[in-house]
């Protein structure tokens, strides 16, 4: 059997009212992938500051190479080559690539870097990754994600990583990025180099890992084990701890009214003579590949973008959309793809962002009537069964999924008679998902007309009464649910129409 490169013995990390940790072993060897997977809360985060030295474990021990070691802060576990790379990017966006490299381990003498040779290790570094077109003296600012994360992995690789930590790595990357993303953890592989694999996309483990490892509410689940010899639904199962019916609980509704009739709607080059319906009861998935004008057609019909040309008819009335409050007044509620920068202000609780959207109904006076407010948000927490601490919680502090259920929250308060999704289930674990699904299906049911898009096929198929796809702002093609399968999908988006589908099955 390989030695592991690290190895943890039943660790555990307990906080205020909330168990961590609960003796958890996990070891990863050199030159593999190996996968952490759990749901939000499952103590994957906590395992990471602990490798990193963010946090302190209350027990057990830490292994280097078979020796007992301590990482009494983050500055030690990179020197013990131990680095992370996480979600949100933690880059200098005014300094140039070679500066962001090396921040803190300049080359040179003491209090004189040596900028000729800095830049010349960082091209090194970037051409290992298969990035060598990157220009080292050019600022961060107005990167791409995926280029912003190469530069964090040669940040790592700068300082000797021979652990490296990929917390989420995909969540915001196009497909063109996520493919180069793939090729580097592979070329880090074959370089030795022990990769820690966090991903809520079970495709991206039984394409990249290795070994997986499960934690559920802070215990290792079962044993780790080989990738080849496990399935999605034995993982989903070791995650959530029951079976998952499907992940995809969508109800058959009779639609009713139309309730949005978009006409020729146009907006520069990204939304370009767009029409179609929705009906009560109905969800209408919006497909396409990044950059086909999705998320620029949701922004028009909200009026953050007011169409330039075209018509809008709500239940059958010409209505003209200048600003989001003229959307709102009409009934049209959005539910943006950022929800920490567009959807929720992270510093404020749940209870007020739960009624941002509604502040106005709640004044009495001029001041807010409070116990108005607490009995509104009380109700949609126990309706989308969101789980926080108090509606005095800061929703920063909440799970992605929890997240996710208070910006819902926020915006059925207003009562809307259409609701948009835009990639609603990004960046949450598997049960949230199944949580999400079962909610928009509910809300269909009770009438209300949803515009879901969605980067991902399997949502887009399993949750649509029907499928529209978008390329270059229009939109191409329009696919009842019976019809509606990825071959049909990815043709229509990639213009490729010789493709044949088979019917989705019931």
């Amino acid at each position: 059997m390989i030695a592991p490169i690290i190895e943890l013995r039943e660790i555990s990390k307990q906080f205020p009212g909330v168990r961590a940790l609960d003796r958890v072993s996990f070891a990863v060897r050199e030159g593999e992938v190996h996968a952490l997977l759990g749901e939000n809360g499952a103590g994957k985060s906590t395992l990471i500051k602990i490798l990193t030295g963010a946090y302190q474990p209350d027990s057990g021990e830490i292994l280097l190479r078979g020796r007992p070691i301590r990482i009494p802060d983050t500055r030690h576990g990179l020197a013990l080559g131990i680095a992370a790379i996480y979600q949100e990017l933690s880059l200098y966006p005014d300094l140039t690539v070679a500066e962001n490299i090396f921040m803190g381990h300049q080359p040179g003498a003491r209090w004189r870097v040596d900028w000729r040779r800095m830049e010349e290790q960082a091209r090194a570094i970037l051409q290992e990754l298969d990035a060598g077109d990157l220009d080292v003296t050019q600022p961060v600012r107005g990167l791409s994600v995926g280029n912003q994360q190469r530069i964090e992995i040669a940040k790592a690789l700068s300082q000797n990583a021979r652990i490296l930590i990929m917390d989420e790595p995909t969540a915001a990357l196009t497909k063109h990025d996520v493919d180069r993303l793939f090729e580097i953890v592979r070329r880090l592989r074959e370089r030795g180099v022990a990769i820690i694999y966090i991903s809520h996309r079970l495709e991206e483990v039984f394409l990249l890992a290795d070994r997986v490892t499960v934690l559920r509410d802070g215990q290792v689940v079962g044993e780790t084990m080989e990738v080849s010899k496990t399935n999605q639904a034995e993982l989903i199962r070791m995650m959530v701890g029951r079976t998952l019916d499907t992940l995809y609980p969508k109800e058959d509704v009779q639609a009713g009214d139309v309730v949005l009739d978009v006409r020729n709607l146009c907006y520069g080059r990204t939304t370009r003579n767009v029409s179609f319906t929705l009906r009560r009861g109905e969800i209408v998935g919006l497909a396409g590949l990044v950059g086909a004008g999705r998320s620029e057609l949701a922004q028009v019909l909200f009026g953050i973008t007011p169409a330039e040309s075209g018509e809008i008819r709500i239940e059958g009335r010409a209505v003209r959309i200048n600003n989001p409050r003229d959307a709102m007044a009409l009934g049209i509620a959005y539910v943006p793809e950022d929800r920490k920068n567009q959807g929720l202000l992270v510093q404020m609780n749940v209870r007020e962002n739960a009624t941002l959207a509604v502040l106005r109904q709640l004044l009495r006076r001029g001041f807010v009537d409070y116990d108005a407010e607490r009995r509104l948000t009380q109700e949609y927490v126990d309706l989308l069964r969101i789980r926080t601490p108090s509606l005095s919680q800061r929703v920063g502090n909440l799970s992605g999924g929890n997240q996710q259920k208070v910006v819902v929250a926020k915006w059925l308060a207003s009562k809307p008679r259409v609701l948009i999704l835009d990639e609603p289930t990004r960046g949450i674990d598997v049960g949230a998902k199944a949580e999400i699904h079962r909610l928009m299906s509910a809300l269909a049911q009770q009438g209300l007309g949803i515009l879901m898009i969605s980067s991902e096929l399997p949502e887009i198929l399993g949750m649509s009464d029907r499928v529209l796809v978008m390329r270059q702002g229009e939109i191409v093609a329009e696919l009842d649910r019976a019809h509606a399968t990825q071959e049909a999908v990815i043709a229509a988006a990639m213009g490729a129409d010789d493709l044949r589908s088979e019917p989705l099955p019931a």
